[in-house]
């Protein structure tokens, strides 16, 4: 198995754009089976003006042979009342949430460290951005290995598959990451 040293993680580059924004596509079509909504994936349409130029967020991506295999983004705002409950909403407000999105992997690269490397490394950036005191994130738990991935990560602040909230075949959990700073010196 490869290990994340054998891949080159990195923010984002203008030359990743085209690579990660086809990685996210693909996985809206082939893994979630809904494809693109512009509602939820308005940010896909231009990583470079969301991501790559606006200093407090992120897209982070890991590449083997020129090719970006894995994503992950931080922006700036909490989750949307509707369709998300709106104690979420209140609980992660905009400017002092980190929320993580875009975690994605292609399939023959998974199981080699590099959605929890790029957490990682989207969690420091966070740390080290500053003004933000919470690090929010939801997951469609009807995905294989979501679930389980994000629990040995996160911790749980609302699991929204009893209400059905979301609607068919979205089984959305939403999590929370301690920002975890540096002790002072």
């Amino acid at each position: 198995m490869d290990r994340p040293d054998a891949y080159a993680i990195r923010h984002a580059l203008p030359e990743d754009v085209p690579g990660a924004r086809r990685l996210i596509l693909d996985t809206f079509y082939r893994e979630f089976g809904y494809g693109y909504v512009p509602d939820w994936h308005a940010d896909v349409v231009d990583l470079q003006a969301h991501y790559l130029d606006h200093p407090r967020h992120a897209l982070l991506v890991a590449t083997r042979d020129g090719e970006v295999v894995a994503t992950t983004a931080l922006h700036s705002r909490g989750p949307v009342h509707p369709p998300h409950p709106r104690e979420l909403a209140e609980r992660y407000p905009d400017g002092t949430t980190a929320q993580l999105v875009r975690v994605y992997v292609r399939t023959e690269h998974r199981r080699h460290g590099l959605a929890r490397e790029l957490v990682r490394r989207a969690c420091e950036f966070a740390v080290d951005e500053g003004g933000y005191r919470h690090l929010y994130l939801h997951t469609n738990a009807a995905v294989p290995g979501a679930e389980a991935f994000w629990r040995s990560l996160a911790e749980e602040v609302h699991d929204a598959r009893p209400s059905g909230e979301h609607g068919p075949g979205v089984a959305t959990v939403h999590f929370e990451i301690p920002l975890r700073r540096p002790a002072p010196v």
